[in-house]
C-alpha cells in the first residue's frame, strides 16, 4: 500500500468535525472553518503508511491557529484504534482507506525514534538527537499517557517519553529552547529530564512566507518518580484521617519535600538565569505590568460576578504595585509552575514542562518575568492541594483550619528552602509576591467558574485571603 494523498477538501471535512472532539483541541465551543491542510511528510511506509500533517483552523469569531496532526491510512477498520478514527476516504478511486491518530498506532509510532536516531533531514522535516545521545529504546513499544491536555505524549518502553506538540506555531519551542540550554551548563541538568532529541518543521505560512517550528521532543522518562500533585493530596489525606493533629504531627507531612522543592526552585532559577537573557523592569514596564492585571482582574469580574466584592482591594494592590520602587528582576521563568509540572525521584526534584502557559502567544511564554510569578504559582498549588478535597463537601470549619494550616506550613518551607539558596526570601518583597499570587486567583477564578464550579470557593477564599486590608 503506498502512501495516499486524499482530497484535500474531503480530509478537511473530516478533520472539521473530528478536532472538537479532541481533549488537546484549543477551540471547542467555537465555530470554525479547516481552511487549509498540508502533508510535511512521510514516517513511514510500512506496515502502514503514515505522514505529519499541518491542520489551518479559522475560527468565525476572528483568528487562525495551525495543529499537528500524525495521520495513519489502512486498508480496513481496526478495532484497536477505534477510538481515534478521524474518517474514511475514497482515494482518486481506489478502495476505502480509514484513517487515524497515527499517535495511537504501536505499529508506526517507533518512525519518530528511528528518524531522531538516524537525524533525518529533509525538505520539511527535520530530526535531531540531542547532546551525547547514542542510541534510543527502537524497539520498545509505546504508550500514550491519556493526562495530557495540550499535546500527546508517548512513552517507550519506560525509558523514553515523545511529547507532541499539537498546536504549532513559528519559532522554537520553549521547552526545548530550555532543556537545550540547562543541558549545556556545567551541572544545569540536576533539576531536568535528560533531553534525547527534537522535531522541527518548515511549512508555508498563510501570507505565503516560510516559518520553522518544533513538532516534538523526546526525553527521559522517569519511570519510578512521583508526581507532586499526588505526594501532596496524599499528605493532605493523611492530615484528614489523624483527629486533631496539627501537620507537623502527622506522619505524612510534606513540609520536608515542600523545602527540598524551594530548593530545586531556586536552583532552576539561577540556571536560567546563567543560560538565557536577564534585565530589569523599568518604571514604565512595571506600569505595564500593573496595568496588564488590572485587564485581566476587568475581563474576569465581567465573566465572574462573586470576583466583584474583592475587586476594589485587587485593584488597589495592583495601584500599588505600580509605584513599586525597588528594581525588579527579570529572566526567563518556568511561567506555568505548580505541582503537576514537578517530580520527585528517589534523590532530587525534576521540573518539567517549561512550555509556560499552552494558551498564550509564544512571544508571551518566552518573554522574561520575575521568579516570583514561578513561587506565586506553586505556592497557590499548595493551597489548592490542602483545600481541593473539601471543595464538593459541605463546609465544615475543623476541616477548613486544619487545610489552611497545611497550607502556611508548606507555603513557609517552600520559601525557606528558596530564601535558603537565594539568600532573599521572596515573602519580603510582600507587594510583588502578593500581585502575581492575586493575578493567578483570578484566573483560576474563570477557569474553575467555567469548568468546576464546585472548585470556584478555592481561589474566591485565597483572594479573601490576599486581599484583607490590602491598600499597598
Amino acid at each position: 500500500m503506498s502512501v495516499p494523498v486524499p482530497p484535500a477538501d474531503e480530509l478537511s471535512q473530516l478533520l472539521e468535525t473530528w478536532l472538537p472532539g479532541q481533549r488537546w483541541f484549543a477551540g471547542k465551543g467555537r465555530a470554525l472553518q479547516v481552511a487549509g491542510v498540508h502533508r510535511l511528510g512521510t514516517l513511514t511506509e510500512r506496515p502502514y503508511p503514515s505522514s505529519v500533517w499541518l491542520v489551518r483552523v479559522r475560527y468565525a469569531d476572528g483568528g487562525t491557529e495551525v495543529y499537528q496532526v500524525p495521520l495513519v491510512a489502512r486498508p480496513e477498520p481496526t478495532d484497536s484504534l477505534t477510538h481515534v478514527l478521524v474518517g474514511v476516504t475514497d482515494v482518486a478511486g481506489r478502495p476505502l482507506v480509514w484513517w487515524y491518530d497515527a499517535l495511537h498506532d504501536k505499529e508506526v509510532t517507533d518512525a519518530w525514534l528511528r528518524h531522531i536516531e538516524a537525524e533525518r533531514e529533509d525538505t520539511a522535516l527535520s530530526f535531531r538527537r540531542g547532546p551525547g545521545v547514542d542510541t534510543l529504546p527502537l524497539s520498545s513499544p509505546s504508550l500514550v499517557l491519556t493526562a495530557e491536555q495540550s499535546n500527546t505524549s508517548l512513552v517507550f518502553g519506560d525509558v523514553a517519553i515523545l511529547k507532541v506538540f499539537r498546536r504549532v506555531a513559528p519559532g522554537v519551542n520553549p521547552d526545548i529552547e530550555v532543556h537545550e540550554a540547562l543541558g549545556r551548563l556545567p551541572g544545569g541538568g540536576r533539576h531536568i529530564a535528560r533531553l534525547f532529541g527534537h522535531v522541527a518543521a518548515r511549512w508555508d505560512t498563510e501570507d505565503g512566507r516560510w516559518a520553522e517550528g518544533s513538532l516534538a521532543m523526546l526525553q527521559e522518562f522517569l519511570r519510578t518518580a512521583s508526581d507532586g500533585w499526588d505526594l501532596a493530596k496524599i499528605s493532605v489525606r493523611d492530615l484528614y484521617a489523624e483527629g486533631d493533629l496539627h501537620p507537623e504531627e502527622v506522619g505524612g507531612d510534606f513540609a520536608g519535600e515542600a523545602y527540598r522543592l524551594g530548593v530545586a526552585t531556586a536552583e532552576i532559577h539561577a540556571d536560567l538565569a546563567r543560560a538565557l537573557p536577564t534585565a530589569v523592569l523599568d518604571r514604565d514596564d512595571v506600569a505595564r505590568l500593573a496595568e496588564a492585571m488590572r485587564c485581566r482582574l476587568d475581563s474576569a469580574v465581567s465573566s465572574v460576578p462573586e470576583l466583584a466584592e474583592h475587586a476594589p482591594r485587587l485593584r488597589a494592590t495592583y495601584d500599588a504595585l505600580e509605584k513599586h520602587e525597588a528594581s525588579i528582576p527579570v529572566q526567563r521563568i518556568h511561567g506555568d509552575y505548580h505541582l503537576g509540572q514537578v517530580l520527585r525521584t528517589s534523590r532530587r526534584w525534576v521540573v518539567l514542562d517549561f512550555e509556560g502557559e499552552p494558551a498564550k502567544p509564544l512571544a508571551e511564554r518566552v518573554a522574561l518575568d520575575s521568579p516570583l510569578r514561578d513561587v506565586a504559582g506553586m505556592v497557590r498549588s499548595f493551597e489548592y492541594a490542602a483545600r481541593h478535597l473539601l471543595a464538593d463537601y459541605p463546609y465544615e470549619p475543623q476541616l477548613t483550619r486544619r487545610a489552611d494550616e497545611w497550607a502556611v506550613r508548606n507555603r513557609s518551607a517552600f520559601c525557606d528552602g528558596y530564601a535558603e539558596v537565594t539568600g532573599h526570601d521572596p515573602r519580603e518583597d510582600s507587594l510583588l509576591l502578593r500581585a502575581y499570587e492575586t493575578d493567578k486567583a483570578v484566573y483560576e477564578a474563570v477557569y474553575e467558574a467555567r469548568n468546576r464550579p464546585s472548585w470556584l470557593a478555592i481561589p474566591l477564599a485565597s483572594l479573601a485571603r490576599l486581599t484583607e486590608g490590602a491598600t499597598g
